[in-house]
């Protein structure tokens, strides 16, 4: 009967008569991803069974909401829908920018489970009638599309096993690569490295860093400065919880764009039902020597700040 009466409250707050932004903190905010799962599966008339598995969201519906509330809204629809078809939404939405967001499209090919990254895909091709693929390969011309492309496309192995030798081997290809960079092409364009990096298993990838850093004496990431994409797809494949951090901590300030404001909400909605939120938490407090938490009260506000921290404090 709670539940019930929790689904016909906020399908209310939903309805357009008005938004009830307390019951957004107090309750959906605290649903886990199955609880959310199965209020999707009881309103029909906001959200639909697609024919490839997963409740979507009515087009015109999400259309109201964004007229109805602001900032909250985006952390609100993002949080209710089903996970691909949110991860899906953010590839389209970075693509037809001016400037497509790579970062976007790198953290959830890289950071995704092979299975979820499938379902983006099967999302994708439901929403829009185009592979990411395709829609990336037409969108972005520079010499990062043929990464991009690979990365998305990927299905990687998620087992322990790592060939140890094989690692080590392939860490000294990145170590010339990077020597040899500016001779030659760049480093995205090495079909090596592309190879790599959209095809080994992430334990495999981190066994590459750590060898590399043996070799070098410096961190892989540290020697891509110069190549920003390159750098991000090793951190979210390697180090994802120092990356999102940073990502966190740049955008958690007054003077920033609506830009970065907008990475605030997409960093914590899309990490918020995976271990990650609680291993980002950690790494923010201990590299920038405050709370995750301390700093969202510091610079958000109302309601959209309520919301983010009942979010966050379910990793607790």
């Amino acid at each position: 009967m709670a539940e019930a009466n929790s689904y016909a409250a906020l399908t209310k707050a939903f309805s357009g008569l008005g938004v009830d932004e307390n019951l957004f903190i107090s309750t959906l905010g605290k649903w886990n991803r199955h609880q959310r799962e199965s209020y999707r599966v009881s309103t029909p008339g906001f959200f639909r069974e697609d024919e490839r598995q997963f409740q979507r969201w009515d087009d015109q519906h999400i259309l109201q909401l964004r007229q109805e509330f602001l900032r909250l809204k985006d952390a609100v629809v993002l949080y209710t829908m089903h996970p691909w078809e949110r991860d899906a939404r953010l590839f389209k939405e970075a693509l037809l920018l001016q400037v497509p967001k790579h970062d976007v499209l790198i953290e959830t090919a890289c950071t995704r489970s092979s299975e979820d990254l499938l379902g983006t895909r099967k999302a994708y091709h439901s929403l829009f009638e185009h592979s990411i693929e395709e829609d990336i390969a037409f969108n972005i011309q520079s010499p990062e599309r043929k990464l991009l492309v690979a990365l998305v496309s990927s299905y990687r192995y998620e087992g322990p096993r790592v060939n140890d030798d094989l690692a080590k081997s392939e860490a000294k290809i990145f170590v010339n690569a990077i020597k040899n960079a500016n001779k030659k092409k760049l480093i995205d364009e090495d079909e090596e490295i592309v190879r790599i990096l959209s095809t080994r298993s992430k334990l495999h990838l981190k066994a590459i860093y750590s060898h590399y850093k043996e070799i070098t004496g410096n961190f892989l990431d540290e020697d891509l400065e110069c190549d920003l994409t390159l750098k991000q797809v090793v951190q979210c494949l390697c180090v994802p919880k120092a990356y999102f951090s940073k990502i966190l901590i740049a955008s958690l300030r007054l003077d920033v764009d609506e830009s970065a404001k907008d990475s605030v909400t997409r960093v914590i909605v899309t990490r918020a039902d995976d271990d990650d939120m609680k291993l980002i938490k950690e790494e923010f407090q201990s590299k920038y020597g405050t709370t995750l938490a301390a700093r969202i009260e510091e610079v958000a506000n109302g309601s959209y700040k309520d919301f983010l921290l009942t979010i966050i404090s379910k990793s607790d």
